[in-house]
C-alpha cells in the first residue's frame, strides 16, 4: 500500500442562511444572529458555563463529528474581545469544559475500539485574536470551540491521495518555521517542562501510518489512555503543553520584533524562555533572518502573525495509543490537516441525508451521557427534540 495525505469528501446540506448585503460571510458568521441560528438549528446541548455542544452542518466526517463553542456571543459582542485560546477561558468553564471533553472522547473510543476501524481525534484549533476580519480563511466563527471528529479508515484508504504540496497541509516537517531552523531547541524547551502523566514519544509512535503524518512535531503519549482523561492532573499537562507552545511563540516573534528582547512579560515559563531561549544561538539567528526579512519584504511581515495561533490535537495512533501533539497554526488549513486528511466539502443534500440518521443516533447518545452527568441541558431542534 501506498502511503500519503489523502482527501475524502465530504457531503452538506446547503445552509438557508443569507449573509446580509455589504457583509463578508465571516464577519457575519461570528454574529450574535448567527450563533442564535446555530443553536437553534444544530445545537444539541448547552450549560450555565456558555458552553454549547452542537452539529457541525459543514462538517468534516459524516461517520461523527461534533463540536463544543465557548459562546460569548452576548456577552461579549466585540469577535476580536472573545477568548480564543484555552488558557482565556475561566477555571470553573474549563472545569467543565474537560468533563465535556473527556466524557465525548471515552464515547468515542466505545463506538469505535478498534484503531484499524477509525481514526479519531479531538482538539482546538486557536487563531490569534490580531487577525482581520476580513482576511481570507479567517475561521467562520471567532470563538474558542473544539472538534471531536471520527474518519471510518476504510474510506481513507480508498481515498485519492491529497497533493503533498499543499500549503494547507502545515506541519512541523514541511512547513513550521520551528521545525524547520530551530528543531533542537523546540525539543530541548519542551523536554524542560515536568510531565507526569505526558510522556515525549518518538515520531514513528506518533504517525498515522496510513497517511504518514504528523511530520516533525513534539508529541506525547498519555500514559493509562482513556482512563487518564479522568484525571484532572492530565487537564492540568494538556494546558502546561500549550503554555509551553505559547512562550516559545511569544519569545520568538518578540525577538523578530525587537532585538535582543527580554523575556516577554507574562510568560509562563520565564526561567526556562531565558536560560533555554535566549541563550541559544540558533534560536537568535533564526530571529535575525525572519526579521531583517520583515525590513526588506512587506508582503513576508504581512503575513507574519505576532501572536500565538495554533493547533492542539488529542488523537489515537495506529497501536491504540492517545497521543497529544501541537503544531504552529496558518491561516486556511484544518485542524485534520494535522493527520493528513484533507477534506473536501460538497454540497450534496441527498447523499448527507442518507449518512444523517446514523450521524445523528451517535450525537444524540453523546448528549444524553452528557445531561446524566450534569454537564448541560439538551436542546430542541427542528431535527430532534430535546
Amino acid at each position: 500500500m501506498h502511503f500519503g495525505p489523502r482527501e475524502i469528501v465530504t457531503p452538506f446540506r446547503p445552509i438557508p442562511l443569507e449573509v446580509p448585503e455589504g457583509m463578508a460571510p465571516n464577519e457575519f458568521f461570528n454574529s450574535t444572529e448567527n450563533l442564535n441560528d446555530l443553536a437553534h438549528n444544530n445545537g444539541l446541548l448547552k450549560n450555565p458555563e456558555d458552553l454549547l455542544l452542537y452539529r457541525k452542518a459543514l462538517g468534516h466526517s459524516n461517520e461523527f463529528d461534533t463540536s463544543i463553542i465557548y459562546n460569548t456571543s452576548n456577552s461579549i459582542l466585540d469577535p476580536l474581545g472573545r477568548p480564543v485560546r484555552r488558557t482565556q477561558v475561566p477555571e470553573n468553564v474549563k472545569k467543565v469544559w474537560n468533563r465535556m471533553n473527556q466524557v465525548i472522547i471515552d464515547y468515542m473510543f466505545e463506538k469505535y475500539p478498534d484503531p484499524d476501524e477509525a481514526l479519531l481525534l479531538a482538539g482546538e484549533a486557536s487563531l490569534d485574536a490580531t487577525w482581520p476580519l476580513t482576511s481570507p480563511g479567517v475561521p467562520s466563527i471567532r470563538m474558542l470551540h473544539n472538534h471531536f471528529i471520527a474518519f471510518d479508515k476504510q474510506q481513507l484508504r480508498k481515498a485519492e491521495f491529497a497533493d503533498p504540496h499543499n500549503p494547507n497541509l502545515t506541519d512541523g516537517g514541511q512547513h513550521s518555521l520551528f521545525q524547520s531552523y530551530m528543531r533542537d531547541v523546540y525539543s530541548d524547551f519542551f523536554s524542560a517542562l515536568d510531565f507526569n502523566i505526558l510522556e515525549q514519544t518518538s515520531k514513528s509512535s506518533s504517525r498515522i501510518e496510513l497517511t504518514g503524518y504528523p511530520q516533525g512535531l513534539p508529541s506525547w503519549k498519555i500514559q493509562d489512555g482513556v482512563d487518564a482523561l479522568k484525571n484532572i492532573y492530565f487537564w492540568q499537562e494538556y494546558d502546561q503543553v500549550l503554555m509551553g507552545f505559547i512562550d516559545f511563540y511569544r519569545a520568538f516573534f518578540t525577538q523578530v520584533s525587537t532585538r535582543n528582547a527580554p523575556v516577554p512579560e507574562g510568560s509562563y515559563f520565564p526561567e526556562q524562555v531565558e536560560s533555554i531561549l535566549l541563550f541559544n544561538n540558533c534560536f537568535m539567528a533564526t530571529a535575525k533572518k525572519v526579521r531583517e526579512q520583515c525590513v526588506t519584504d512587506a508582503k513576508y511581515a504581512n503575513a507574519i502573525r505576532w501572536q500565538p495561533a495554533f493547533k492542539q490535537l488529542i488523537y489515537r495512533n495506529d497501536e491504540g495509543d492517545l497521543i497529544v501533539t501541537i503544531s504552529q497554526n496558518s491561516i486556511g488549513n484544518a485542524i485534520t490537516e494535522l493527520l493528513g486528511v484533507v477534506v473536501k466539502r460538497e454540497p450534496d443534500a441527498e447523499a448527507y441525508e442518507k449518512a444523517e440518521p446514523a450521524l445523528i443516533e451517535k450525537l444524540l447518545e453523546v448528549r444524553d451521557r452528557l445531561v446524566r452527568a450534569d454537564l448541560g441541558d439538551a436542546i430542541e431542534t427542528p431535527y430532534w427534540s430535546a
